[in-house]
């Protein structure tokens, strides 16, 4: 199966009033692990992966793991580039097959932010590839990233409109009080600012920093417009949880197996509970 564009699966997710999983992957087991998941739901979902992922296994290397894992795929799976952070990463991404690039050029002006997602649009539209960009800045660490609280500010509705307009992008990551990583202290996500921002811009707008999150103010979220949900943390979190554990049971021998299969199949069992609670209902 290939790789379909992330605005299609967005804009039924959006119709439907569900939201689809966006994992991040690194190797073939945790990519192997998010199809899985997903298949067992029979829903749509999406590997990602970004800057770090692609300096730790290389751009072009992490698109032929997707293209590999997705052969196993029953269900609409679509690549994204998550936080791309250049034009030139953005424009490597389409050449190596990602269906969707996200550009991240957030910590600019508004006007730079502006004028480089214009320009990632103008090199990935004519393929039919998706372009999610991001307006006001989501806290804590993301791959190369690391944005303090101080400097985290929440996505302004009017101008998320204007932005919109100017760039014409498929999705939009909003800022709306989440953050990268796991939480210090819960988020209160500001629900009426993103009620405004999807009525106004009108197409699917996504929330980033979903690890840990509590599942009452994402499901409100989702109800109320978000399409797309990035988890990577979590993911993560339970795969190394049950790659530590595997290895302290008594008689423990190291084999391929023994040692990486727990890891993977934590992975997916986390990645199915998230992919059914987006679905918010559509999984029986």
């Amino acid at each position: 199966m290939s790789f379909v564009s992330m605005k299609s699966i967005l804009l039924k997710a959006k119709e439907n009033r569900y939201a689809v999983g966006a994992f991040t992957f690194a190797s073939l087991d945790t990519a192997y692990a998010i199809i899985a998941a997903a298949n067992r739901a029979n829903m749509p979902v999406i590997l990602q992966t970004g800057p770090l992922e692609c300096g730790y296994a290389g751009l072009e290397e992490l698109a032929e793991i997707a293209k590999l894992a997705t052969k196993r795929a029953n269900v609409p799976v679509a690549l994204n580039l998550d936080h791309g952070d250049t034009v030139e990463i953005a424009e490597q991404a389409v050449k190596a097959g990602f269906s969707s690039v996200m550009i991240d050029a957030s910590k600019y002006s508004y006007d730079e932010n502006v004028r480089i997602t214009k320009e990632v649009v103008k090199i990935a539209s004519p393929s039919g590839i998706s372009v999610e960009a991001e307006l006001g800045k989501i806290g804590g660490a993301e791959g190369l990233l690391d944005i303090k609280d101080i400097d985290a500010s929440q996505t302004d509705p009017d101008e998320a409109l204007d932005f919109v307009k100017k760039t014409g992008i498929d999705a939009l990551a909003a800022a709306i009080g989440t953050a990268h990583g796991f939480y210090k202290q819960a988020p209160v996500l500001n629900i009426e600012r993103l009620k405004k921002i999807v009525e106004l811009t009108d197409i699917p707008v996504v929330l980033h920093g979903g690890s840990g999150t509590p599942d009452g103010q994402v499901l409100e979220a989702i109800n109320c417009g978000i399409t797309k949900v990035n988890i990577c943390t979590e993911f993560l979190a339970a795969m190394g949880k049950a790659f530590a554990e595997c290895q302290a049971v008594d008689g423990f021998r190291y084999n391929y197996p023994a040692l990486f299969e727990p890891a993977k199949t934590a992975g997916s069992n986390l990645a199915y509970d998230k992919i059914k609670f987006f679905a918010n209902g559509h999984v029986k």
